[in-house]
C-alpha cells in the first residue's frame, strides 16, 4: 500500500502542507475548525508524522521503539525492558530505554522527543502521582502516534498491558486471613495510580468474602519508593502501642516492602514474629532481603514482550488497529517474611 504523506493529509483537509505541519508541531496559529479538520484527515488516513531524523540519510531499515520507565534503579522495570528488547530485536527493532524518574514533566519531554525523533512508537509506564496532567498522552493520540501504557490512565483510551491487581491482592489477603491474621493493613501506593486503586479494591474484596470487617483505617497512604516508605513506616509505628500494631502488612510493591522491613527492624519490631510482610512484583532480589519476602510474582518479561508485540503490530498496521487491554495473571510466592498465627498468638 502507498505510504501516506503530509501531502495526502493536506489534500484531504484542503489546506497547505505548512498548515498541516503547524498542527503536527502544536503551533497556535491554526484556527480550531481547520485544526479539527486536519486531525480528522490524519485519523482517516492513519497518518503518522515522521521524525526529523527521517530527513537525514539514514538506513531505511533502521527501526527503533522507545521505553519510558519510572525508575532505572527498580528491577521490576528493568525486567520489563528486557522483555521488550527480546521481542523487538526479533522483529528487527532496536530499543531506546530511558526513565522519567517519577517526574511528570520529564515524561512529557521524553514523549515529545520520541514522537519527533523518528522513534516509531513508545511503551510508557505513566507517572500519575499528584495532579499530573495528561495532555501529552492526548497529543500522542491526536497525532496517531503508537504507544502502549503499562498502567491504565483515566480519560485515555489506549493500549494497556498490566496485571490483575485486584485478584493478586485479594489472593494475598485471603492467604493472611487463612493463616490466622485478623489485624491486617495495606500500605497503599501513589494516590492517583490506577494500580493503587485496584490493589485497594482487592484488599476490600478479600474482607468482604471473610467474616472480618473492613474499615478505611486499614488503608495507609504510603507511596511506592523506598525512602518515603521507610519514613512513613517510622511515623506510623512511632506513637502506637504494641497492642495496636497490625499483625500483617500488605505492601504496594517490593520496593516499598523493603523500606517497611528496614524501618520495622530499626524499631525493634521483628519480621515475621511480630508483623508479617507481603510485597508485590517479586523483583529478583526480593528473595535476598534481610528476611526473604513473601510476594506476588508479576510476569515482568511477559509484560514487556506483550507490550512490544502490541506496539509493533500497531506500528506496522496500514489501518488503525483496535485498542487492546491485556491483563496478565500473577503467582503468590510464600517466603519467610510471613508466618501462620496460632490461637495463642
Amino acid at each position: 500500500m502507498k505510504k501516506i504523506t503530509i501531502e495526502d493529509v493536506a489534500r484531504r483537509a484542503n489546506v497547505s502542507k505548512g498548515t498541516v505541519s503547524a498542527v503536527i508541531n502544536a503551533k497556535n496559529i491554526v484556527r480550531p475548525g481547520t485544526r479539527d479538520r486536519i486531525l480528522k484527515a490524519m485519523k482517516e488516513l492513519n497518518f503518522r508524522p515522521r521524525g526529523v531524523a527521517r530527513n537525514l540519510k539514514n538506513d531505511p531499515e533502521d527501526k527503533s521503539i522507545g521505553v519510558i520507565i519510572k525508575d532505572l534503579n527498580y528491577p521490576f522495570y528493568a525486567s520489563i525492558a528486557t522483555g521488550v528488547r527480546e521481542y523487538a530485536n526479533g522483529k528487527g527493532y532496536s530499543v531506546v530505554v530511558t526513565s522519567s524518574e517519577n517526574d511528570h514533566e520529564s515524561e512529557k519531554r521524553l514523549t515529545h522527543l520520541f514522537s519527533t525523533k523518528d522513534i516509531k512508537g513508545t511503551i510508557i509506564a505513566p507517572t500519575v502521582e499528584g495532579t499530573a496532567e495528561i495532555e501529552h498522552l492526548f497529543k500522542l493520540k491526536m497525532l496517531n502516534y503508537p504507544f502502549v501504557l503499562l498502567e491504565a490512565v483515566k480519560g485515555i483510551q489506549a493500549n494497556v498491558v498490566a496485571i490483575d491487581n485486584l485478584r493478586a491482592i485479594k489472593q494475598a489477603v485471603k492467604y493472611l486471613i487463612e493463616s490466622g491474621h485478623t489485624k491486617i493493613v495495606h500500605f497503599a501506593g501513589p494516590p492517583q495510580s490506577s494500580h493503587t486503586l485496584e490493589r485497594i479494591e482487592g484488599f476490600r474484596h478479600a474482607f468482604s468474602e471473610s467474616t472480618l470487617v473492613f474499615n478505611k483505617n486499614m488503608i495507609v497512604p504510603t507511596g511506592s519508593r523506598y525512602e518515603e516508605s521507610y519514613s512513613r513506616t517510622i511515623e506510623f509505628f512511632r506513637d502506637r502501642k504494641r497492642e495496636e500494631f497490625p499483625t500483617a502488612i500488605v505492601c504496594f510493591n517490593d520496593q516499598q516492602a523493603l523500606g517497611v522491613m528496614i524501618a520495622l527492624l530499626e524499631l525493634g519490631i521483628r519480621v515475621p514474629d511480630d508483623i508479617s510482610i507481603v510485597g508485590n512484583d517479586d523483583i529478583y532480589y526480593a528473595r535476598i532481603y534481610p528476611i526473604p519476602l513473601t510476594t506476588i510474582r508479576a510476569p515482568q518479561h511477559e509484560i514487556g514482550r506483550k507490550a512490544a508485540e502490541i506496539l509493533i503490530r500497531s506500528i506496522e498496521s496500514q489501518v488503525a488497529p483496535p485498542t487492546e487491554k491485556i491483563v496478565l495473571e500473577t503467582e503468590f510466592i510464600v517466603r519467610k517474611s510471613t508466618r501462620v498465627l496460632t490461637p495463642a498468638d
